[in-house]
């Protein structure tokens, strides 16, 4: 599958089957990370695979939006080590995380797998539960898994502002 046929065939995924991930495709995802751009290359991520029965359980208990997956990927970042712009003090944190995260969601999609990106969940609550992620502004979980049958893309995504409304030329 080339970069594009992986941009059009990406949909939110909100219903997956019972199959199991295997450990090698979750390498692959996270592997890509290595490779993402962040600012000043300080690479301020960390990305936590949850795919044990407690950590199933502990993810069900911060989120709804689960969608059936038995793996997930919640990737978040340590503002102390994100790099910070000295005009105005921007902390690039969430920008790096974001690029990492968009990373591993085409990832994703480029194995043949499913996911959405979940941000409707209990951060703290999810820290509490992890003492290692206290540090992390956490941003995504990802659910990871294969598509069910029934599965297909919500009408929103199809939808698209036109590029009058995006794109400025000055």
């Amino acid at each position: 599958m080339n970069f594009k046929d992986v941009l059009e065939r990406r949909y939110s995924c909100r219903k997956m089957s019972e199959k199991k991930v295997d450990d090698e495709l979750i390498k692959q995802i996270i592997d890509v990370s290595f490779i993402a751009p962040t600012a000043v290359n300080k690479q301020p991520f960390k990305i936590f695979v949850m795919d044990s029965a407690e950590a199933k359980q502990n993810i069900h208990d911060v989120t709804r939006f689960t969608f059936g997956a038995d793996t997930f990927i919640v990737v978040g970042h340590d503002p102390k080590e994100a790099w910070t712009r000295k005009y105005d003090n921007k902390n690039f944190g969430d920008v790096d995380c974001s690029i990492i995260a968009t990373y591993i969601m085409l990832k994703i999609c480029d194995l043949g797998l499913e996911t959405t990106w979940v941000g409707h969940f209990d951060s703290e609550r999810l820290k509490s539960l992890y003492p290692e992620m206290e540090e992390y502004e956490l941003i995504a979980i990802f659910p990871i898994g294969y598509a069910h049958e029934e599965s297909k893309p919500s009408h929103l995504h199809y939808e698209s502002k036109g590029w009058d409304e995006i794109v400025k030329k000055l």
